[in-house]
């Protein structure tokens, strides 16, 4: 009987520590970097990564550091002069006295919005009368989440667009036809026997968001790459949207094409030193075409083939993920 009484206790105690809802990671299939300059964009939730907010007596060097990393956002949270929202602070210091960290399978660095989720996760969790998924999402909710998780997510990148974590924390394709124009939107059903495919390339490199952004920035004090980005990189992004939405296959790949070569030869400092030759080749051969996956610099590399299993031999030796089949 004292056996069953303990781990009766222990039972109690392992239902009382706490373990959040899911946030998947994100895939912004198209809008890297015009979003900012109001470019259109599109935002889908890739369900192969998730993580949550955890408390348990787990004591692992990954459960640490995440703790630390929460201590410095809670710091961060805490000094907002003018906070857009209003969070129990209290709760969640205390909370992160008791040890929770954000137990995440979403890679760090790789495009796919590993901040973004934490950022989601820390709204759900602590935001006083928030903004919940089961409400009317009207135009001006969306931009105000879309402004908080700006502001929540500058911490880990410095500047923000809030799409990440308002895609991870609706986890439903989001359209962006503006800075001040975003609502949720539908996709075209996948075809699980079309040959065609949207995939992740991984780099084998960690990327960090702010010196690529830094790195545009900069970029765009000159006339030359504001008018690039104006009159080639905006309007391929744009059209690549549209026939996305619209199922327009064939234009969808031809106006790929145009924005892989663009973005070849004009960002050059995001793609990895290793895959320009990888880039070029898939323009050359019609066989595949590269994209930045988020701000780029290493992590994952966005493809989009019209014969995946042609892409796959053209790849071959590269480690590849199929997000979406056309």
């Amino acid at each position: 009987m004292l056996v069953l009484a303990l781990n009766n206790c222990k039972f109690e105690y392992q239902k009382a520590l706490m373990r959040g809802p899911l946030f998947y990671s994100k895939i912004l299939l198209f809008g890297e970097y015009g979003i900012i300059k109001d470019s259109k964009g599109l935002s889908i939730p890739y369900n192969f990564y998730n993580g949550a907010l955890k408390r348990t007596d787990v004591n692992t060097s990954f459960a640490k550091d995440s703790n630390s990393k929460l201590f410095k956002f809670y710091d961060y949270l805490k000094s907002l002069n003018n906070p857009i929202v209003n969070f129990n602070l209290d709760k969640f210091y205390n909370d992160l006295k008791l040890g929770m960290y954000f137990d995440s399978s979403i890679p760090e660095g790789y495009g796919v919005g590993s901040s973004g989720a934490l950022v989601a996760a820390v709204y759900d969790y602590y935001a006083n009368d928030k903004i919940t998924v089961l409400e009317n999402l009207t135009r001006e909710k969306l931009l105000k989440l879309k402004e908080v998780f700006s502001t929540m997510e500058s911490f880990f990148h410095g500047k923000s667009s809030g799409l990440d974590p308002l895609n991870s924390y609706l986890s439903i394709p989001i359209l962006i036809n503006s800075k001040k124009d975003i609502k949720v939107t539908g996709i075209p059903s996948q075809e699980r026997v079309g040959e065609g495919a949207v995939f992740l390339l991984d780099s084998g490199e960690v990327s960090t968001t702010a010196p690529m952004i830094n790195i545009f920035m900069e970029s765009m004090k000159k006339d030359g790459f504001r008018k690039m980005l104006n009159e080639k990189f905006i309007k391929y992004t744009n059209m690549c949207v549209e026939d996305f939405l619209n199922g327009d296959l064939s234009s969808l790949f031809q106006n790929t094409k145009k924005l892989s070569k663009v973005v070849f030869d004009n960002f050059k400092p995001m793609i990895p030193n290793k895959y320009h030759s990888l880039w070029q080749k898939g323009i050359d051969n019609d066989s595949y075409f590269l994209k930045l996956c988020g701000s780029g610099g290493g992590g994952y590399i966005l493809g989009f083939a019209k014969d995946f299993e042609k892409a796959k031999k053209e790849l071959a030796g590269h480690k590849i993920e199929v997000v979406y089949n056309f």
